[in-house]
């Protein structure tokens, strides 16, 4: 069960992954996918705050006596 306090960590990277692509396809300025892009990295780095805080939430939660 150790490995759920990484986990939160693929989130971080998945958000910064799409804030490089959206960066890049807004240079080429095809299409509007950029928007896209930038949508997915924001909730991305939402859930890496949202299961951050609840994790040290628990963490406090079950080490208290």
């Amino acid at each position: 069960m150790n490995y759920l306090k990484y986990t939160q960590y693929v989130y971080l990277v998945v958000a910064v992954f799409f804030l490089y692509k959206a960066f890049a396809t807004w240079q080429e300025d095809t299409t509007d996918q950029h928007w896209l892009f930038f949508v997915i990295a924001v909730v991305s780095l939402f859930m890496f705050l949202f299961r951050r805080k609840f994790a040290k939430r628990f963490d406090n939660h079950s080490n208290k006596p």
